[in-house]
Parts: structure tokens; sequence; C-alpha cells
């Protein structure tokens, strides 16, 4: 097996690579409305086609929702999966995006060439380098080093619901001795990237109740409780004004400060805050005082409001106390932080602070997963860091991410196996918002980045 020749073909099949990224992302999987259900089925019938002409033993698995995708190819030496998902976010605001979501295409920009689309990034640009990889192996030497388990989902964008009944219906199937997971980014424009931890998620939903009915605010407004005021007032009461913290009593349970020595390494990995902060229109954070941004991003927790409205919100004016108001928040977790535990608390602080004629309702839908940390004292990810670094020409490091992947803790609960994520997306990617893109640059060296990991994680193979 030849590295040198592998990455050769690579370099030469970039177009055909990125013409075949492009029809992929033409395809628009929204996997939370229903709408799209007949584009996840498409989405998923392309990698079960793209797959089997690799010579990989791919099909279409049915769920409850979208389909899995579940391949298998046989090996000598280790045996990989490989995760990713081929769904995407809605693509709302419409009338924000340069250019159709769904029309993706190559774009020229101060930065260099770009892939714009929605998708493109998260996840499906992404999934691709890992494919292309292999595609590159094959055509170089016939096979792949190793036995890799391909295992790709249509549901992580909306809160993955037959992701764990799957895992458990199939373990012995899915198990492998590590898994790859693409769906990260590097820390700062051109630092390969290995996460070592990442923070878990809350999802609640709730809407406070005041009259029976929508008001005339002519009749109404002043003595009448207003459900919009309340909420505003509510969500107002999660966080102290002055230092940014959560005010939820009990909130940071769990929460560990990071060790100073792994402080250090975050000072010196090439992140560079300014840049962070201007490429979406701030000029200073806004977080939680005390701490650095990537300190705020990676281990500490966090409550967000996602979304709030009620009452009239046509053309024109409508002069009414509406009946209710509604509130969509996450929570970001960290350490020891237990999802049920934190829900429980948010919850009793929203109805320690209701007012007299208001009650709240609570969505029964209820997600949480814990954050995950993972063992970097495997030899496979020394083997990784040095791919990458090779690959990059300066040294990848370890980081933390601020995103919540639940799959990595699941692999650890569900399959016992320990996961290492590597992703080459950028911040300024625009992921779920308009005008998403991938770097070229990310799509070509994160091809050649896991050509590399191929051959370092079976090198005495």
């Amino acid at each position: 097996m030849s590295l040198d020749a592998v990455l050769h073909h690579i370099d030469s099949d970039v177009p055909n690579a990125i013409d075949r990224l492009l029809e992929l992302l033409r395809i628009p999987s929204i996997s939370t409305d229903p709408a799209f259900k007949v584009d996840c089925e498409r989405a998923a019938d392309w990698l079960v086609s793209d797959l089997q002409a690799l010579g990989i033993s791919a099909e279409k698995r049915a769920t409850p929702g979208h389909p899995m995708v579940v391949g298998h190819i046989d090996g000598k030496g280790p045996h990989l999966l490989f995760y990713g998902h081929y769904d995407v976010q809605p693509v709302d605001p419409l009338s924000l995006w340069d250019t159709p979501p769904f029309e993706p295409q190559l774009q020229d920009t101060p930065k260099g060439k770009v892939i714009r689309g929605r998708g493109a990034s998260d996840d499906k640009g992404q999934l691709m380098t890992f494919v292309e990889a292999c595609r590159a192996w094959i055509a170089v030497n016939g096979t792949l080093p190793c036995k890799i388990t391909f295992f790709l989902e249509g549901e992580e964008e909306s809160g993955s619901p037959s992701l764990v009944p799957f895992m458990r219906e199939n373990a012995d199937e899915l198990k492998a001795d590590i898994a790859l997971i693409c769906d990260t980014s590097m820390v700062s424009r051109g630092v390969p990237s290995i996460a070592s931890q990442l923070r878990g998620m809350l999802k609640d939903e709730f809407t406070i109740i005041g009259p029976r009915i929508d008001l005339h605010s002519g009749y109404y407004g002043g003595p009448g409780l207003n459900p919009l005021r309340e909420m505003a007032r509510i969500i107002a009461s999660f966080h102290d004004e002055n230092t940014g913290r959560v005010a939820v009593e009990g909130f940071y349970d769990g929460v560990h400060e990071v060790p100073q020595e792994q402080l250090r390494q975050w000072q010196d990995c090439g992140f560079d805050e300014k840049e962070y902060l201007s490429s979406v229109g701030y000029t200073q954070p806004h977080g939680e005082k005390g701490y650095s941004t990537l300190e705020q991003q990676w281990a500490r927790p966090t409550l967000e409001i996602n979304g709030m409205w009620g009452g009239y919100t046509g053309a024109g004016s409508k002069t009414v106390i509406p009946s209710g108001a509604h509130c969509k928040l996450t929570c970001r977790l960290v350490g020891d932080m237990d999802p049920n535990t934190v829900r429980d608390k948010v919850r009793a602080h929203v109805e320690a602070h209701l007012s007299p004629d208001a009650r709240v309702e609570w969505n029964d839908d209820f997600e949480g997963s814990p954050a995950s940390v993972m063992n970097i004292k495997r030899p496979e990810f020394a083997a990784a860091q040095k791919a990458l670094s090779d690959e990059w020409n300066r040294e990848a490091v370890f980081t933390g991410m601020g995103g919540s992947i639940p799959i990595a803790g699941y692999f650890k609960t569900v399959l016992d196996m320990d996961a290492m994520l590597i992703g080459f997306a950028n911040d300024d990617d625009a992921i779920h918002s308009p005008n998403e893109k991938y770097d070229l640059e990310s799509f070509h060296k994160g091809i050649r980045s896991w050509a590399r990991i191929l051959d370092s994680l079976t090198a005495d193979t």
C-alpha cells in the first residue's frame, strides 16, 4: 500500500469529488420537516449507491423516522466505525441566502474558494471527506487497509429519535474497535484538531398561559396579565445581568474548573478570539465573566433562549393581549451535569417566578444528553495526531468543543466503544445559518487527512 500514490490520486480527482458532493448537496434532506421525508430517502439512496460503487456492502435500513445507511467492507487489522449524518437543517430565513440553498456552487471569496450550500459543512461535506479518502484508497490499492463499518444517520438535526433504539437492536453489527466522527470543526483556520471533550445538551419548551382567550388591549390593558410580558420577565431572570452566570439555583452542580495545564494548551492552540467574534458581527464576548471565550465555549454550561413567540405577528397591528406565550430553550452541559436534574431545576425556576393568574405547560418531548470526555490515552489518538500534523504542517491539537454530539456518548454507553472526533469545518462556515459554506481547502485536505489517518491507524497490520 502506497500512501503517496493515494494522496496523488486524491489531488488529481478533486474536480470529480466536488461534483459528487454538489450532487449530494442538491438533495434537500431536511429531517425535521415532514415535507422533506422523500428527500431524506433520496439522500440515503444516493449514499447507498455511492458506497456500493466502491465495493462496500451497503444498504438502507428503515427506522420509525428517516433511514440509516449501514455499510461494511472487510479487511485486516483494526475494525473502524465511521459515523456521519446526511440530514441538514432548515434553510429559514430563506430571504437571507445570497444563493439558493439547494443549488450549491463553488465560489471565490477573500479567504479562498468555498463550496456554498446547505449541508456543505454540516455534515455532507465532512462526511464525504472520509468517503472520498476511501474511494482513493480503493482506486490505488484495490481495497481498504482495514475493516470499516459505515454508519450514516438521517435524523441528527432533529434530535436523533431513532438512533439509540437502532444502535441497541444492531449492537453486534455496529460494534468496532473505535468510532470515527467527522461532525466537528478545527479550533482555528488551518489548525487540525481532535476534540477531547464536548458539551451535552438539554432541550425544553414551555407555554405560559394567562387569560382563557385573547383579550382586547383597550378593555384589559392594565389590569390584565400579559403572558408575553410575563415570559419576558421570566426569561430575564434566567441570568445575572452583572456576571452573565445562569441564575437558576443549583445549575452549576457537577461543573468542574479546567486544570491550569489544559488552559495553557488552549491558550497556545492558535485560536483568534477577535476573528471568531468579528466573523459574526460581535465586538466583544457577552458570556460568563471571568472566563475566556474558549472556556465559555468548551467548558462552561449555558442556558439559551432559541425561540419566543405569541400574540399577533402578522402584517399591521392587532391590539390584543394574547392568551399564551411560548418559549424554546436549550442548555449546553459540561462535566457531570445530569440532563434530567438540570431540566427539573430550570422548570422549578420558571414555576417559582410565575405571577398569580399565570400557569405554565411543559412540552413532553424532553431531550437530553450528558457531556462526553474522550480517552485520548488510546494509541489511536497519537497516531491520528501525527497524521494530521503531517498533512497540515503544524501540530494537531486536542481541543474541547462547544457543540453537542450525543452520538459520541451513545457509542460509549450503548456500544462500549470509544470515539475519535476529527473534522475540518471552520467557525465562519455558517452552519445552521443562511449562506452555509465549506472551504475547498477543508474538503481537499480533509480527504488527504483521512487517507493519512487510515494509513497511520493500520501501519502495523
